[in-house]
């Protein structure tokens, strides 16, 4: 399959082909400058042609920029890009009270601070809110987002503007020290937040933090747990000979505390910067590899099969967009971009949607629901009553959890249920997904004009996440900074 990618040196956009090898899916190009460069795009080619049949078409939520340069210059988002925003990220400074080897943004080493005020941030989160349908989810991000200044408050202006979902991406470091900091940001509105959790032992944390921080993530849990944060994401970033023996006590870890944690979220390690062809090899490591991994240290409870790419759930938009006459968010990104499932613990046990139910078969059964549902309101409801009726055929209730009855499992799928179905479900299923966001080795501007993971900026463009770090972050943190002079006082660390 011919595609365009970046080269490395020069991010000049050349021509590149995405082929099958010896059972893996290889991405190869050739810059005239820079010569040629080749990656693993999947590790395994029968899972990429699986994912492939579920790719979906859709659209941008709002366009702001012109076709000028092309792709990935124009963003953002330009006419040519196909999936409106999913998942929203602001960044809300550059400054850490850690200094981890690999990491997007850091204010010492750039040598300015960014800081949007807080009308350029309420001003990006309009923006969003004006897509079409209104962007759904905003994360804030960094930089760790928890020492800037007014937190709390921009997390209640985001409740106010209307976001359904409200994350932070963080390390930990000032929810450890502050049940109280906690309660107040769970008063202010926030609902989840993204762990950085590498691991269930110190090590992989002194390789890709530089510090021993397991201790620092389990206070922050238990800070969660009593400040009443009760949807907790862990996020490990995934690394050959790092972390990789470590996926199942991860996954084992969040099952243990399901009270508190929700989910684990997987990111296959990106290669930012220029680095050596042989290290990049040797440590690429994809959406299959994690897949595999888990399934091998969880004795095959929770296999390879179980999960799907993330466009797979578009049915579910065509349905209650169908049922409620009103535009609904469509999963439309690139088929080859993420992957999730979700999982029941019982008695220690995994349980995988997958293995109780006929996802694929509810899927298509949810698609042709959507193309025939009658438009007045008795149409609608006697709609839903035949799907309650029909999903009866797509679960093995002897295989399924104790208790979880169909209308419970249907509220939470749709998410039209009332509340008490929604907490019933999340009371006893374990989110988890895998994202691999692309680095310039392995670049595919097929995945960025599908990307659903959008950054909003000051200068009100609203970028893919993909080739925000890899072409624009510079250019728009640069717009919108200040010099730094080297004081503690003026980088605001608080640890």
């Amino acid at each position: 399959m011919k595609t365009k990618s970046l080269c490395p040196e020069c991010l000049e956009v050349i021509d590149a082909e995405v082929y099958e090898a010896e059972g893996k899916i290889l991405l190869k190009k050739k810059c005239e400058k820079h010569g040629e460069f080749d990656d693993v795009y999947w590790s395994d080619a029968s899972l990429y042609h699986k994912f492939s049949k579920w790719q979906h078409e859709g659209k941008a939520g709002v366009t702001l920029t012109k076709t000028d340069k092309g792709c990935p210059f124009d963003c953002g988002l330009c006419p040519e890009h196909k999936s409106s925003t999913m998942l929203a990220l602001i960044d809300l400074t550059n400054r850490c009270n850690m200094r981890c080897p690999a990491c997007f943004a850091n204010a010492a080493a750039a040598g300015y601070l960014y800081e949007p005020t807080m009308e350029q941030l309420r001003e990006m989160m309009v923006l969003l809110r004006s897509e079409t349908p209104p962007c759904p989810a905003v994360q804030f991000a960094g930089g760790e987002p928890t020492i800037r200044d007014g937190f709390v408050d921009i997390v209640k202006m985001a409740r106010e503007l209307g976001f359904a979902h409200i994350q932070v991406a963080t390390n930990g470091i000032a929810l450890a020290k502050s049940e109280q900091f906690c309660h107040q940001l769970k008063e202010a509105g926030l609902h989840t937040v993204y762990l950085q959790f590498d691991g269930v032992t110190e090590e992989p944390y002194k390789k890709l933090r530089g510090i021993p921080a397991l201790k620092t993530k389990l206070k922050a849990i238990e800070s969660c747990r009593r400040g009443g944060i009760k949807s907790v994401v862990l996020v490990p970033t995934l690394m050959k000979g790092v972390n990789d023996d470590q996926m199942g006590d991860i996954v084992r870890f969040a099952a243990e505390n399901l009270d508190v944690v929700k989910g684990v979220n997987v990111q296959p390690i990106a290669f930012e910067g220029r680095i050596d062809e042989s290290e990049r090899k040797e440590g690429r490591i994809t959406i299959p590899d994690f897949m595999n991994l888990l399934e091998e240290q969880t004795d095959g409870a929770i296999p390879k099969e179980s999960f799907y790419p993330v466009p797979f759930v578009a049915p579910i938009s065509y349905f209650v967009e169908a049922w409620k006459g009103v535009p609904q968010l469509e999963f439309t990104v690139h088929q080859h971009c993420g992957a999730a499932t979700y999982v029941f613990v019982e008695n220690g046990r995994f349980i995988p949607i997958t293995e109780f139910m006929d996802v694929e078969g509810f899927m298509e059964f949810l698609r042709d629901a959507a193309e025939a549902m009658p438009g007045s309101k008795v149409g609608k409801i006697k709609a839903i009553a035949g799907l309650v009726s029909a999903l009866r055929k797509f679960i093995d209730k002897d295989k399924a959890p104790e208790g979880l009855d169909s209308l419970t499992l249907l509220a939470s799928i749709l998410g039209i249920g009332n509340r008490e179905a929604l907490a019933e479900f999340h009371r006893k299923a374990l989110f988890i997904g895998v994202m691999h966001f692309q680095d310039t080795y392995n670049f595919d501007l097929e995945r960025v004009k599908r990307c659903g993971i959008h950054y909003a900026t000051p200068d009100l463009r609203i970028i893919p996440f993909c080739s925000y770090n890899a072409i624009h972050r510079p250019s728009v943190e640069k717009a919108f900074s200040i010099p730094l002079h080297s004081t503690k006082s003026q980088l605001g660390n608080r640890e």
